[in-house]
């Protein structure tokens, strides 16, 4: 397969920013003609998968909707029907299904995400704050000049800065951001361990279809799309979803059992944390560590990914329940890996709130204080097909667990709690890894709220802009 037309798809799709700031618009269109105003002035301005031969600019933005977004910009009715049902219902009516009960009810969301008034998000990337200020000022300015949009609400992002450098970590202290898969025809700095893997032991990009649509997927299909076809092609679908860390909580639990896993061992807190999440905090993979962290393997792009479950089927290495092996089981369920190729997804997102040290302030705040700082991660999902990707991951392997032979245990980290649940931890015969269960599992992580969108490509926002959508 050539290359992608990277100038007719949006740049938040094919590449990680990396930029350090960002600022999430959520926006109400209250006149369809106005809003084909705003999303035509837009379009100049819109980031796309274009190379950055002179580096990374200032500032990207780029923008998405929601479907009562495209029901407020007057798309016809055959072509809104057209769009898959889970995203026509959004992100709330699957609650059931994604398992957003209890505490990650829509009832304790943030207000903006309970009454189903979003109908865009404008993500705005910068390299500085003053970057980030003036790009949204200009968003601000062809708002108002439009009366295209009026802004709900805006959440601001930030890379967790440590000892003055921008690092990768979120607010659990763990090192983030080296799962995503390979595409064919993405141009992108690979690595081993991000695609499939092949029966050679190698590893190759995922089929374009699995990102965007107006391509085969894995199985060689299309996947389902809205008409016409030029509205769908180059586009995606994205997740939204606000995360609250109760960073209090987690570091409490650490204490709790890392004082009895492997006693007396000084270094048990922090084994304890790498069992739960399936790497160190630095990132180093416990499948291919499971001692200690090692900053070799860590930073090394030909390691940091590349190993697999199937060699570890008890867990004695990587636990069965660990975070990454649960979300990414790459061939832990056999057949060289092709069960989970369909359930791949591609991650966007950055901490938001501040950061707490591990350190005397923070303990002398005890849990239930630094659990009430709003801090968490503004975790996004590009994927082709919501309920085939994002949505088969979350009911089956992080609110369920029985693939993984784990019954009704979810995932520990990201798992929606309730009284009595417990994690296991595999071992073996050696003192250094024992078995260990942890019992009376908190929620460690709590949804603030989210939404379903449509993230369409250049050519399609100009068709909308200009009422060219036409599904005969």
């Amino acid at each position: 397969m050539s290359k992608l037309n990277a100038t007719d798809i949006q740049g938040f799709v094919l590449r990680g920013y990396n930029m350090p700031y960002a600022r999430y618009c959520f926006l109400h269109f209250e006149d369809a003609e106005r809003a084909c105003s705003l999303i035509h002035r837009l379009l100049p301005v819109i980031t796309t998968g274009q190379r950055w031969d002179q580096g990374k600019p200032q500032s990207t933005v780029n923008i998405a909707f929601t479907h009562q977004g495209l029901i407020s910009l007057e798309l016809p009715i055959a072509t809104l029907i057209s769009f898959p049902v889970e995203f026509q219902q959004g992100m709330q009516e699957r609650g059931g299904i994604l398992g957003d009960t209890g505490v990650n009810s829509a009832e304790h969301w943030d207000q903006v995400w309970r009454e189903g008034h979003v109908h865009a998000w404008l993500g705005i990337h910068a390299l500085s704050p003053e970057a980030l200020d003036a790009r949204t000022t200009e968003m601000q300015t062809l708002m108002t000049e439009t009366g295209g949009a009026r802004l709900l609400a805006s959440q601001d992002a930030t890379a967790i800065v440590m000892d003055g450098k921008v690092t990768l970590k979120e607010h659990f202290g763990f090192t983030d951001g080296f799962g995503n898969p390979d595409y064919l025809g993405v141009c992108r700095s690979t690595q081993p361990g991000q695609g499939k893997l092949m029966p050679d032991g190698t590893w190759a990009p995922l089929a374009t279809g699995e990102l965007l649509l107006g391509y085969a997927d894995e199985a060689g299909e299309l996947p389902v799309a809205p008409v016409p076809h030029l509205l769908a092609s180059n586009g995606t679908f994205m997740v939204y979803r606000k995360l609250h860390q109760n960073v209090g909580t987690f570091r409490h639990f650490l204490d709790k059992w890392g004082a009895r896993y492997g006693a007396g061992d000084e270094f048990a807190r922090e084994k304890l944390a790498s069992k739960f999440i399936g790497r160190w905090r630095d990132g180093t993979p416990v499948d291919l560590s499971p001692d200690r962290p090692n900053s070799d393997i860590a930073q090394d792009p030909n390691q940091s990914t590349n190993f697999t479950y199937g060699n570890d089927a008890a867990g004695t290495r990587c636990p069965i329940g660990a975070h990454i092996r649960r979300v990414n089981p790459r061939d832990a369920f056999g057949f060289q890996g092709r069960l989970i190729n369909r359930r791949r997804i591609t991650r966007r997102g950055l901490p938001y709130g501040p950061f707490a040290l591990e350190d005397n302030a923070s303990a002398a705040q005890g849990p239930s204080e630094l659990d009430a700082t709003d801090r968490g991660v503004i975790f996004m999902v590009l994927n082709a097909s919501i309920s085939r990707q994002f949505e088969f991951v979350q009911q089956q392997w992080i609110a369920y667990g029985n693939d993984a032979h784990l019954g009704n245990e979810k995932d520990l980290l990201m798992g929606s709690h309730s009284e009595g649940e417990k994690y296991c931890i595999q071992g073996d015969t050696s003192p250094a890894n024992p078995p260990f269960f942890c019992t009376g599992l908190p929620n460690f992580v709590e949804l603030r709220g989210g939404e379903y969108f449509f993230l369409p490509s250049i050519t399609a926002l100009g068709m909308i802009a200009m009422d060219l959508v036409d599904p005969r």
